[in-house]
């Protein structure tokens, strides 16, 4: 699920190994292995992960059975405006 997921965050970001290696200061042979299960990141690794797609470790590890977006470092103005937005979209959505 680890490996199946740090594929799938990295896709959605539309980014190679290569450029989430090197975002993350590791190498390309690193991301390759974590996301075809040969070896674990770490857990400070798992942390880094989680953070630079702006989820949480839970979402990464698949454990968690909700979408979630990270709002750490907006203010709670920033936060409020969020979930405005996510209630207009369902509600545009249940309209349509």
């Amino acid at each position: 699920m680890l490996s199946e997921n740090i594929r799938k965050f990295r896709k959605l970001r539309h980014l190679s190994q290569v450029e989430l290696a090197e975002s993350l200061h590791v190498s390309k042979q690193c991301v390759s292995n974590w996301e075809n299960d040969n070896i674990l990141p770490s857990v400070e690794m798992l942390m880094k992960l989680a953070k630079f797609f702006g989820i949480s470790t839970d979402a990464l590890l698949g454990s968690e059975t909700h979408n979630s977006v990270c709002v750490d470092g907006l203010t709670v103005l920033q936060v409020e405006h969020v979930k405005a937005l996510v209630a207009d979209l369902r509600e545009a959505n249940e309209g349509g």
